[in-house]
């Protein structure tokens, strides 16, 4: 496919944060092919891959947004969203800029799509994130707003960091990356949001440049070959990928080969970027999409981008007790044993619990640490 970024040249100013990019190797004609993800972008010296950030400097690839943030906020878990992942605390959210996938109806494509790196405002050593974690009172910190697998070196060496200081790293993401990077990013990942936007590889293909194929094999390999906790989100667009049918192959789906146990999230798309004629997702649609998943067998589905209590609530899949109340990114009911037992049976909800609920609410914390 052709792009139009690639006839970019680096500029001087632009490199200032570069730093070696792992996962390219050299081409016969004189260009490099990064091998970061399944585009395998093929770049002349001074070219940028689709994603903007990865760059042909010196006959190498680099990363050009090392160490530079398009903004530090901290967030409540569940507006990553991760339901079953210390719910209730703040997350330390970080993103940069671009993306190596192109949907047409990003929700951040101000983040996302950006060519601007005057927007990089904030600077900051993977020592200093991982310090402003526990400055914060964050118990983990988010790498999203734009995917983090463009800047993995950079968000390995933070997510090493956080180690060090007990903080947990959260993933969001789409999966769009190949092997051998893949072992290297989930490696350091506690859980991980995968954005499956769809169930068919048209719609990759004609909204996302990119390929369900390769979005599902990361999804099996985080379920079956680490132990990161992992959660999916699905931007339900009228039209688009919310057909019955669909949304039963889907859920069917990752009851096979994930299993019941992992939460599936159905979020509300609003019109955005070059989608803005389509309209906003009605409630109803994300309700229908759950019972078809909760029929599918999946234990535990919900409704995002809306206000529905019923729908963002956790319950026991054991004897049905409400477990989590949740209006938005709220927390209420709490009826979970330290480590995620239900209270009323004792049925285990999976998941990673460690004591009672948060009480960090719905509340946002931008920060600045450059």
């Amino acid at each position: 496919m052709y792009n139009k970024y690639m006839n970019e040249v680096v500029k001087s100013d632009d490199v200032g944060g570069a730093f070696p990019g792992r996962y390219w190797h050299m081409l016969d004609d004189g260009r490099v092919q990064c091998d970061l993800c399944p585009r395998f972008c093929k770049l002349h010296e001074g070219q940028r891959g689709l994603c903007f950030v990865r760059a042909n400097v010196g006959s190498k690839v680099v990363l050009t947004t090392y160490g530079r943030s398009s903004g530090f906020c901290v967030d409540p878990i569940e507006k990553k969203p991760l339901n079953h992942f210390l719910p209730g605390t703040p997350v330390l959210s970080f993103g940069t800029a671009g993306c190596n996938l192109t949907c047409k109806f990003c929700q951040n494509w101000d983040i996302s799509k950006s060519r601007e790196f005057d927007r990089l405002l904030d600077q900051a050593s993977p020592d200093m994130i991982a310090d402003a974690a526990v400055k914060t009172g964050c118990r983990s910190v988010a790498y999203t707003y734009n995917d983090p697998v463009i800047f993995l070196e950079y968000a390995v060496d933070v997510a090493k960091a956080c180690r060090e200081r007990d903080i947990k790293n959260v993933a969001v993401t789409a999966g769009y990356i190949c092997d051998e990077p893949r072992a290297e990013f989930f490696e350091l990942m506690d859980a991980v949001n995968v954005d499956l936007k769809c169930f068919t590889e048209d719609f990759y293909k004609r909204l996302c440049s990119s390929s369900l194929a390769a979005v599902l094999d990361t999804l099996k390999y985080l379920k079956n070959e680490t132990d990161v906790w992992v959660e999916t989100t699905t931007l339900l667009i009228p039209g688009e990928n919310d057909s019955d049918k669909e949304l039963d192959e889907m859920t069917a789906w990752v009851v096979e080969h994930l299993g019941p146990d992992v939460p599936m999230h159905f979020s509300a798309f609003h019109p955005d970027w070059k989608m803005m004629a389509t309209p906003a997702t009605p409630k109803s649609t994300l309700s229908r999409a759950r019972q078809i998943a909760r029929n599918n067998g999946v234990r535990h589905a919900y409704t995002g981008n809306v206000h529905d209590f019923e729908g963002e609530s956790t319950y026991c899949n054991g004897c049905g007790e409400l477990l989590i109340g949740r209006d938005w990114y709220v927390l209420s009911d709490w009826n979970l044993g330290r480590d995620g037992h239900c209270t009323k049976c004792g049925t285990l909800l999976a998941g990673v619990f460690d004591g009672p609920a948060g009480t960090w609410g719905a509340k946002r914390q931008p920060l600045h640490l450059g």
